[in-house]
């Protein structure tokens, strides 16, 4: 068999141009360093850079891809530069088979409040534990060492590539792998989903999907909710160098991961000026959603709205959170039906949790209460009704060339 370092020294996934400085902190560390090689599909540095390669439509909206796998993962291993290598070899495996497109494979390798705590790193650590964000839900706070992103038109992807990282003899596309994630994480939790027209549609039937969901729909909800006026840059995001001394978490970001799950009967009992209400603004009607394109006008009258019609949307809301008019979170939220329900696997990235922190509280509208009396917690107050958050995590999604044990050297494991 091909040794692990021969591999590293032909393996062709990786593209050097495209990575500022050609060697990881963890492979300067290692007593034979290694230099891993040049590979034929150019993939950025940024994990979380998949804009450049998703497809648009007329408007210049994004599509994210139509199928999604997160895996939450526990570490079974020590950290260790053995163990760092293991990770890098794995994970380049996926860059030499798929192509970083839509087509192909795009993936994060996103590491938890659990692994920051392994190593005595949380606290100065760009993430921290998940809170409880509303009087309203109750949602599970978890912990993990790691989470594995993936995403792909092709469906079969994701399973392939789950079956040959976490199996002991399953190949790749009928190639077999030098290492395998199986090796340092287990499975922990699998989530998964899809995001795109006509996919919530197919899940009609399952329990609380019910048949109203337009055949056209790429959310349950049956809105769009990628319009490239409401999401913000993936430069916006990402972690400039001066937040975290010595640079080291800078050129990645921050993933925060809720699973909602939704009321749909009540939502699509619903006449659609109404839903329009509580999804945009009662100041919108259908037609003017039709209009829509690339953006969501807002002229701030949150509290206008809900004192003049007792109802405010959830997009009104929410954009009180800009900063200088661009938002702050990047959605790549996918429904799901992951316990046999309806709901959202909510991941957004940020440059800080404080971002998120920020939105949700927006989302929260608890300052409109006192604007009308049919204005609750819940009611008439934007999505609150129709959604309920069953649980909550934090990550840091590093670049690519730290991807590999991130904040970890001997000295402090």
């Amino acid at each position: 068999m091909t040794s692990r370092r021969g591999l590293l020294g032909r393996l062709t996934a990786v593209a050097l141009a495209a990575i500022p400085g050609c060697s990881t902190p963890l492979s300067q560390q290692r007593e034979n360093a290694v230099s891993l090689p040049p590979n034929p599909y150019e993939v950025p540095d940024r994990q979380h850079a998949w804009d450049v390669v998703l497809p648009t439509d007329a408007h210049g909206n994004r599509r994210v891809p139509r199928h999604h796998r997160v895996l939450l993962l526990n570490l079974d291993v020590d950290p260790s530069t053995d163990a760092a290598d293991t990770v890098e070899t794995a994970m380049r495996e996926l860059e030499a088979t798929y192509e970083w497109s839509a087509d192909g494979l795009l993936h994060m390798l996103a590491w938890g409040t659990r692994y920051f705590e392994r190593i005595g790193e949380l606290a100065a650590s760009p993430i921290r534990h998940p809170e409880v964000l509303s009087r309203t839900d109750d949602p599970d706070l978890l912990s993990y060492d790691a989470a594995l992103v993936l995403a792909s038109d092709v469906r079969s992807h994701l399973h392939s590539t789950e079956t040959a990282m976490f199996s002991e003899s399953d190949p790749l596309e009928g190639r077999e792998v030098e290492a395998r994630l199986g090796e340092v994480f287990s499975v922990a939790v699998r989530r998964t989903g899809f995001h795109g027209e006509g996919l919530p549609a197919e899940h009609a039937g399952v329990e609380s999907v019910p048949d109203d969901v337009p055949r056209d729909a790429p959310m349950f909800t049956g809105f769009s909710s990628m319009r490239r006026g409401t999401q913000p840059s993936e430069d916006r995001v990402t972690i400039d160098g001066d937040r975290f001394e010595d640079g080291r978490f800078e050129g990645g970001t921050t993933m925060h991961l809720s699973h909602l799950t939704e009321s749909l009967d009540g939502w699509w009992n619903m006449d659609e000026s109404e839903r329009v209400d509580r999804m945009f603004s009662p100041q919108f009607s259908p037609a003017d959603v039709e209009s829509f394109t690339d953006d969501v006008p807002f002229h701030d009258r949150a509290f206008d709205n809900a004192e003049e019609f007792g109802v405010v949307g959830h997009h009104e809301k929410v954009a009180r959170a800009r900063d200088d008019g661009e938002p702050v979170i990047l959605r790549r939220d996918f429904n799901t039906t992951d316990g046999n329900r309806a709901g959202v696997h909510f991941l957004s990235l940020q440059a800080s949790l404080d971002d998120f922190v920020a939105t949700r509280k927006a989302m929260n509208g608890w300052f409109l209460r006192n604007e009308h009396d049919l204005v609750t917690d819940r009611k008439n107050n934007g999505l609150l009704n129709v959604i309920e958050v069953e649980s909550r995590a934090n990550f840091y999604v590093p670049p690519r060339h730290r991807r590999a044990f991130p904040g970890f050297s001997p000295s402090t494991g």
